[in-house]
């Protein structure tokens, strides 16, 4: 029998915020008429190299706020963004994006039960701001940038084991993301993947404990009612 579950560990970019929309809407403010798809693009595939490099070691860490500075000059550069305050805007975007429409009520029908805690990529000040702003309340919120790394690496989730003091099995990770639960799952952790519209989807190989359309549907199956 599974060991019962004492804390619920949330995903945030992607999974209890719509970060793709986020990005776009910055870009599209600043530069007005500007084709913002490859400058998306190129801002993400920026984030996930460099944090990528620093898991691996490539890299001395750095936090979110330097690696969206260095998303938006490339951005700007691309885009031919020239106004300083305009700049500087853009690289606080990852402090706006707005929450998915279930994800604050969701979060509070499970948090009426049990210990619900965040546990971002994104640093302290953009975490701070982010889930204010998304409206979204935890018991706790956890940053990668305590971990000085990034997830998938397991230093990150053992932060939430930390916290929570108890054993990672009676833990659940909630994620978007399928290569974030199978992080999570290498420590132990229990796992469920909700699905969004950009999120990454499991694959064939993946056996997570829960899917769910929505949070609202995840709070069903947990008996949050």
């Amino acid at each position: 029998m599974n060991a019962p579950i004492e804390a619920v560990v949330f995903d945030v970019l992607g999974t209890m915020v719509d970060e793709t929309r986020g990005l776009a809407a910055a870009i599209r403010e600043a530069a007005p008429g500007a084709d913002t798809a490859p400058l998306l693009a190129l801002w993400q595939r920026h984030i996930e190299r460099e944090q990528d490099r620093i898991v691996k070691g490539e890299r001395p860490f750095a936090t979110t706020d330097v690696l969206d500075r260095e998303a938006a000059e490339f951005v700007a550069e691309h885009a031919g963004i020239t106004d300083a305050a305009v700049l500087d805007r853009l690289a606080t975007a990852g402090r706006r994006h707005p929450a998915w429409d279930d994800a604050a009520a969701g979060l509070e029908r499970i948090a009426r039960r049990r210990p619900v805690l965040a546990l971002s990529n994104a640093g302290r000040a953009a975490l701070l701001h982010l889930t204010a702003n998304a409206g979204l309340r935890w018991h706790q919120a956890l940053t990668a940038e305590d971990a000085r790394t990034y997830k998938p690496a397991p230093e990150v989730y053992r932060l939430a084991v930390e916290a929570v003091g108890c054993p990672p099995e009676r833990l659940l990770m909630v994620a978007a993301h399928a290569w974030d639960l199978r992080g999570a799952q290498a420590i132990g952790m229990r796992t469920a993947y909700v699905r969004r519209p950009v999120g990454d989807p499991p694959g064939d190989g993946d056996a997570f404990d829960w899917h769910a359309e929505s949070l609202g549907e995840l709070a069903e199956a947990l008996g949050t009612r």
